[in-house]
């Protein structure tokens, strides 16, 4: 897979955008005039009334409303739950900053404090979007659909089930979805968010996106230029391979030409180099190529899947080929994850050795809650729905569902198990029932108010790969990056140097210095800080 990271074919493509007008779509890109992006087109900002959150003590919730079309911002209207944590030096408040967790589909209503430097100076403000948690809901699939759509297959037969199971997805979806179907682009999630910023008092807009809230935080600066305050972006997805694809990629599946299955194999190679020189990594095997060991377990899962017991459960688990893969993409989310990840592959080794058939009870050992899907977002629930609702919607796609299976096994060929997990993920916008002809896909480099921050780790990132960091950097009109030498997904609250960062920026816009690399405060085996 070809990867673009220089500013040269960032600006390529956003001239071909520009000169012929190319936008997002499933199967066949198409040619439209270029016209000006679409703001809040004279919608009025929401009242806001705010209450104590039920369910989040120090927290104050509310609901807006907001244009279901922005087309029409005087008719049809839905819901957003909106949360706030309130600054704790309310006399020297600075501003507001907005947060998004990423996703798509992740709920944000109860935002975290960021930084503590952060919390004491601003408001955080968080909402979950549009069709998703306690906001006006999109929902049309059952949670045995979401399970048939849920994984990736290894044999011809599980395709063709999955094919099947995804096509039926997309039928029951454009029956029972609603009119919400037809506008869950990220563009109409920034278009609330600056209804949102301007029911709050706020002239510009501070944001913090971690994941696919880097894509939200690109179509807000692109959209709202002359609006940007401060924006950090966290872990960064390229706004072209998401939504269009670089010239000669629209027609591959989204989730293949974005990279995280290449991201996520640099990530384990990390562990892997982390493993070897740690005597502490269960997992460690000195003179061994530890990726060898660890597909020989992937072989051997293939030919027979075993039994686990997770720590405080009754009934075993099997750990199929599948399970495995997620479990461990799940685990590289954060290099704190990597005593329990080499656990679990070590134990993996020793079950699947043939001898150990039937030789005793399960073990217990804890499985690394898997990578989540789809989307993104780690640790929150995501509606499946909800995600390829977002996803489908403004991306460019391949018609025919079967060649999801091709590019999922060329990605297989550099990044093991990685390569199908994250390519099946857009499966059904092969045949997903909406558009949302609101959707933004470029020109990515208008000029804003001020400049932005952008934030990669560099060592491996097991879903927006490094170097998509490195690309939107050069690609935005104005902006900074700021490495942290580590692997994962989202750099917050890792580095006291990364936090520091962030806590000049906000509060004064002093950028790091460029090149700037910070180094996590501890390594992946070092035991967690007691609280």
């Amino acid at each position: 897979m070809t990867r673009r990271s220089t500013s040269r074919a960032a600006a390529a493509w956003v001239t071909t955008v520009l000169m012929t007008g190319l936008v997002a779509g499933s199967g066949v890109a198409t040619a439209e005039r270029p016209v000006a992006p679409m703001g809040t087109n004279g919608a009025e900002a929401p009242q806001l009334g705010w209450g104590p959150c039920a369910d989040a003590p120090g927290y104050e919730c509310a609901t807006a409303e907001v244009p279901l079309s922005y087309r029409d911002p005087g008719g049809q209207t839905i819901r957003l739950a909106v949360g706030k944590l309130p600054a704790t030096d309310q006399e020297n408040k600075i501003g507001t900053i907005f947060y998004n967790p990423g996703g798509p589909g992740g709920p944000g209503r109860i935002p975290p404090a960021i930084t503590e430097g952060l919390h004491e100076k601003f408001d955080i403000v968080g909402f979950d979007p549009r069709g998703v948690g306690a906001s006006t809901g999109l929902r049309c699939l059952t949670p045995e659909q979401e399970s048939a759509i849920g994984t990736f297959p290894v044999t011809p037969r599980q395709e063709q089930e999955i094919v099947a199971a995804a096509e039926a997805a997309s039928e029951t979806c454009a029956d029972s979805a609603g009119p919400l179907l037809h506008h869950m682009s990220t563009a109409n999630v920034a278009r609330d968010m600056d209804l949102l910023r301007e029911a709050v008092g706020e002239e510009q807009t501070n944001y913090y996106g971690v994941s696919y809230g880097t894509h939200l935080g690109a179509v807000y600066a692109n959209l709202f230029p002359d609006r940007v305050r401060a924006m950090t972006i966290d872990s960064a997805l390229d706004p072209v391979e998401w939504t269009t694809g670089y010239p000669g990629e629209q027609f591959t599946p989204m989730s293949y030409r974005l990279g995280s299955a290449d991201g996520a194999q640099r990530a384990l190679g990390a562990f892997f180099a982390e493993c070897q020189r740690d005597e502490r990594c269960a997992f460690r095997a000195p003179g061994e190529d530890l990726q060898a060991k660890y597909d020989e377990v992937l072989d051997r899962l293939l030919e027979r899947p075993v039994q686990i017991v997770p720590p405080g459960g009754s009934e075993p688990m099997e750990i199929t080929y599948q399970v495995a893969v997620q479990s461990t993409l799940g685990a590289l989310y954060n290099a704190a994850n990597a005593p329990m990840l080499a656990d679990f592959l070590q134990t993996l080794h020793q079950q699947t050795r043939p001898e150990a058939a039937g030789e005793g009870p399960p073990p217990v050992v804890a499985v690394p809650d898997p990578a989540p899907r789809p989307g993104f977002a780690p640790q929150t629930h995501l509606g499946v729905e909800q995600s390829l609702s977002v996803l489908c919607a403004e991306t460019s796609n391949p018609a025919n569902p079967y060649e999801w299976g091709r590019y999922a096994r060329k990605a297989d060929e550099t990044a093991r198990g990685f390569g199908s997990s994250w390519t099946y993920l857009s499966l059904p916008c092969a045949t997903w029932p909406s558009k949302d002809v609101d959707r933004y896909a470029g020109p990515w480099d208008r000029q804003t108010a001020n400049p932005i921050l952008t934030i990669g780790n560099s060592l491996g990132d097991p879903a927006t790969p490094y170097e998509d960091t490195v690309a939107i950097t050069e690609m935005l009109s104005d902006a900074r990056l700021l490495t942290l030498d580590t692997f994962g997904h989202g750099a917050l609250r890792q580095s006291v140097c990364v936090d520091d960062a962030m806590n000049r920026y906000f509060e004064t816009g002093e950028l790091p210095k460029e090149g700037a690399v910070c180094t996590p405060d501890r390594s992946p085996f070092d035991p967690a800080p007691q609280p």
